[in-house]
């Protein structure tokens, strides 16, 4: 696991194709969401609901940064030997940024 920040995030949403995994739960994630996320919330998270990305960087993000860790560490337990990134600060620090997210509210 590789923790990456959002301004990395950003510049590799811009050169390569990226699988984005929210962990947050439904409520969170009607608030705010990157655009492209798929939802897949810790309470119920299993490395299998995670989609092929073969050719992709996974990476997920939370609030903060600390369930997504969670999750990456639960999926590299199923995909050992792979890589995947970790949002340090999630979407608290991508929206600090001044990046642009969707709501559903």
């Amino acid at each position: 696991m590789e923790n990456i920040d959002s301004k990395t995030l950003k510049m590799l949403l811009k050169q390569e194709e990226i699988l984005l995994v929210d962990v947050r739960e439904e409520h969170e994630y009607a608030k705010a969401y990157i655009e492209g996320t798929i939802l897949i919330p810790l309470s119920s998270f299993h490395a299998s609901k995670v989609p092929p990305s073969v050719g992709k960087k996974i990476v997920f993000y939370c609030r903060s940064g600390i369930r997504s860790q969670t999750a990456c560490r639960v999926y590299l337990e199923s995909n050992t030997g792979e890589t995947v990134y970790n949002l340090v600060g999630g979407i608290n620090d991508w929206i600090k940024e001044g990046y642009d997210y969707l709501s559903l509210e």
